[in-house]
C-alpha cells in the first residue's frame, strides 16, 4: 500500500465519496477528434484543461476504452472543439455513439483541418494541438498538446458537464 492510501473498507468508502463530490463538479465538454491511417475518430471529452501558460500548452485525458484513443494513438495531431450551450445534439454524436459501431463523422459536417485532423464544422472555436507527449493515467490516457492552429470565430463555449451527464456513453468506464 502506497502511502497516503485508505486501507481495506475506507478505500472503497473513500471512491465512493469522491464519486458523489465528482458527480456534482461542472466542467467545460468538448469533443476531441484525430485522424491517422485507421480513419477518423472523435469522442465527446470532460477530462481537458490548459496546464501550461508560457508556452502554451493543453492537457486532453482520452478513454483508454474507446477508438478514438487508439487512432490518437498513432496521430500526430488532435483537435479541440469547444462546444457552445446549445451544441447537445453535437455532444449526444460524439458521447452516446462510438466510431467502433457507427460513422459518426457521417452525422455532421467537418473537414480536413490543420495537421490532418477532423475539425467539425459547427463548432466555431477549436484548437489543434501536436502531441507532445502521452501518458497513461488509470483508465485514460493524457496528451500534451502545443497548439499549431486555432479559430475562435463562433460562439462562446458553454456546454457543461451537467448538461449531458445523462448521455449513454458510447463506452462504459
Amino acid at each position: 500500500m502506497a502511502d497516503g492510501e485508505p486501507a481495506g473498507d475506507r478505500a472503497g468508502e473513500t471512491e465512493q465519496t469522491f464519486a458523489r463530490i465528482a458527480s456534482t463538479l461542472d466542467y467545460p465538454m468538448v469533443v476531441v477528434t484525430a485522424q491517422s491511417q485507421d480513419g477518423p475518430a472523435g469522442c465527446l471529452v470532460g477530462f481537458v484543461t490548459q496546464c501550461s501558460i508560457h508556452p502554451p500548452r493543453y492537457l486532453v485525458c482520452l478513454s483508454d476504452k474507446n477508438r478514438t484513443e487508439h487512432v490518437a494513438s498513432h496521430a500526430e495531431a488532435l483537435a479541440v472543439h469547444f462546444l457552445a450551450e446549445d451544441a447537445v445534439e453535437l455532444a449526444r454524436i460524439f458521447g452516446e455513439q462510438t466510431t467502433d459501431d457507427t460513422d459518426t463523422f457521417a452525422r455532421c459536417r467537418w473537414h480536413e483541418g490543420p495537421r490532418g485532423a477532423p475539425i467539425l464544422d459547427a463548432c466555431g472555436q477549436w484548437l489543434v494541438g501536436e502531441i507532445l507527449e502521452r501518458r497513461p493515467l488509470g483508465d485514460h490516457v493524457a496528451y500534451v498538446l502545443r497548439p499549431v492552429a486555432a479559430d475562435d470565430s463562433g460562439p462562446r463555449p458553454g456546454l457543461m458537464f451537467q448538461q449531458v451527464k445523462d448521455l449513454d456513453p458510447g463506452h462504459l468506464p
